[in-house]
């Protein structure tokens, strides 16, 4: 296979697994595009790994085998042959990017295992910088995002916040698979919750106003956040309902409009 048909498998994993974030993907230029679904591809089969199975040893050799081919993209040895893998070792070494936040991405995955909840409110907000918020780091990066540490700083905050309305919509579906999602379920709490995200997404997004509006693209993939979280903090009970966000027609609609203004 070639590297392209290596990035349409990339872009099929997408669809399937991250529909939202391929709609996102979908608004950026040909070269970001791909980037994007790479990138976003790596994630659905990282994040997949702890769910396809109910024996954590075979999870937890699951993610070695992600840690693993991590390892050898950054080591400069053999890569092994993955329709995945592959171009991810090309956009890493054409756009430089990081080894940290892949292994902590893949670290904190770690935690999808198991059943006992977060250790307390510092432990979610880790696990949420470390899937969403690297992920969105990662993006910001592989596009060419400004380079310097404060906008790269906004865009892993812009993504953890982004990660918490993500994660307020699958609290019924984590539930439902005995998963202990939020430290704080009470409604107090997940308004609390909601409100602190919150915060963090509307002060990151100040700070990336000056993104170039190509670039934000990469940051597309939260378009849904600010919605949702408003929600949260008014009606904490819509959570456990499963009643959050827009319609399908509505998330679209509002996708359309942000990628036709530049916005994100």
């Amino acid at each position: 296979m070639s590297l392209q048909d290596d990035i349409a498998s990339c872009a099929q994993t997408v669809h399937s697994g991250d529909p939202m974030r391929f709609l996102s993907a979908m608004t950026a230029s040909g070269a970001d595009r791909d980037a994007l679904m790479v990138l976003y591809a790596f994630n659905v089969e990282v994040s997949r790994a702890p769910w396809v199975t109910e024996e954590p040893m075979i999870a937890e050799m699951r993610l070695q085998w992600w840690i693993d081919a991590v390892e050898e993209i950054f080591t400069g040895g053999a890569v092994r042959r993955h329709q995945v893998v592959t171009p991810l070792a090309d956009l890493v070494a054409r756009q430089e990017l990081p080894r940290a936040p892949f292994d902590a991405l893949v670290a904190a995955r770690r935690w999808d295992i198991y059943k006992e909840p977060h250790a307390g409110d510092a432990a979610l907000w880790s696990y949420l910088e470390a899937t969403a918020g690297g992920l969105m780091a990662l993006a910001f990066q592989a596009v060419g995002g400004d380079a310097d540490d404060k906008a790269l700083a906004a865009a892993q905050g812009y993504g953890t916040a982004c990660g918490a309305a993500a994660l307020l919509e699958a609290v019924p579906a984590l539930e439902a698979s005995n998963r202990y999602p939020l430290v704080d379920g009470t409604a107090q709490g997940v308004s609390a919750f909601a409100a602190t995200a919150l915060e963090q997404l509307e002060a990151a997004r100040r700070k990336l106003k000056t993104v170039a509006r190509p670039k934000r693209a990469a940051l597309r993939s939260g378009w849904l956040a600010r919605g949702v979280l408003r929600q949260a903090v008014r009606e904490p009970a819509l959570v456990g309902a499963g009643m959050l966000g827009r319609s399908d027609a509505g998330k679209r609609l509002r996708l359309m409009g942000l990628a036709a203004t530049g916005g994100f």
